[in-house]
C-alpha cells in the first residue's frame, strides 16, 4: 500500500511549469518555422497532391504539437494519460507519397522540439534540413518543357498491363517518368510526368489512350497548377 502511495505522490509532484513569456516566444518560433517549411514544400516538393492545400495545415499541426508537449511535460501523470487518450484516435487520411510523410514528420518534430524547450537544437536542425531540401529541390527541378502530369484512372481489368500505357506515351512524348501506381481489386490509377514536343502530340497520345480504354478517366495537369 505504501508503494502505491509513494508512486501516486511521485506522479503529483513531478511538475514543471513553463513561463508564459517563454511559451509564447516558443509558440511564435514554431509558427514561423512551420510557415517556412510550408513555403519550401510548395516550392520544391514533387508531390502530385494539392501542395498548397496540404501545406496550409503545417502551422496548425506544429503549434498544436508544441502546445500538447508543453502541457504534457509539466506532469508525468499527464504524459501517461496522453498515451491512453491518443490510443482512441484514428487517422484515416491517405498519405500516398513518402515525400508527404517526410514533411509531415519534420513539421511534427518542430512542434516537439519547441514544446520541449529545445530551441537552439530545433532551429539549427531545421536550418540544416531546410538547406538540404532546397538544394535537392533545385537539382530536381524539371525543365520548362516537363510541365504536364498525366493521371489515368481505369477499371483494373480494362488495362491488363500498365506497360501498355507506358508504350503509348513513349511513342508521343519526349520524356516519360512514372510517378505513382495505385492498384486495388477494382481500380488502377497511374500517374506520369511527361513532356510533349507540341500540342498535336498531346492529342495523339490522348486518342491512343482512349482507344486502349474508352471508359478511362484521363487528366492532363500542369505541374505548376499544384503549387
Amino acid at each position: 500500500m505504501n508503494q502505491y502511495k509513494t508512486f501516486e505522490e511521485f506522479l503529483t509532484t513531478q511538475t514543471h511549469q513553463m513561463p508564459v513569456g517563454n511559451f509564447i516566444f516558443n509558440l511564435l518560433i514554431t509558427a514561423l518555422l512551420a510557415y517556412l517549411l510550408s513555403l519550401i514544400y510548395r516550392r520544391f516538393a514533387f508531390s502530385l497532391s494539392n501542395r498548397k492545400m496540404f501545406a496550409s495545415n503545417f502551422v496548425v499541426i506544429a503549434t498544436t504539437t508544441m502546445l500538447i508537449i508543453s502541457i504534457v511535460k509539466s506532469s508525468l501523470a499527464l504524459s501517461l494519460g496522453l498515451v491512453g487518450a491518443l490510443s482512441i484516435v484514428r487517422f484515416r487520411a491517405a498519405i500516398k507519397e513518402p515525400e508527404e510523410l517526410s514533411f509531415l514528420f519534420l513539421n511534427i518534430a518542430i512542434g516537439l522540439g519547441l514544446g520541449a524547450d529545445q530551441r537552439k537544437i530545433t532551429i539549427i536542425a531545421f536550418l540544416i534540413i531546410a538547406a538540404i531540401l532546397i538544394i535537392r529541390g533545385w537539382r530536381r527541378l524539371p525543365s520548362k518543357n516537363q510541365n504536364l502530369y498525366i493521371t489515368i484512372s481505369s477499371l483494373k481489368n480494362a488495362i491488363p498491363n500498365p506497360e501498355l500505357v507506358i508504350e503509348i506515351l513513349s511513342r508521343h512524348c519526349t520524356m516519360v517518368k512514372m510517378k505513382r501506381l495505385d492498384e486495388n481489386n477494382e481500380q488502377l490509377e497511374l500517374a506520369f510526368l511527361v513532356e510533349f514536343a507540341n500540342f498535336e502530340k498531346l492529342n495523339d497520345a490522348r486518342a491512343d489512350l482512349v482507344k486502349l480504354d474508352s471508359s478511362a478517366k484521363i487528366s492532363f495537369l500542369d505541374n505548376k497548377a499544384l503549387d
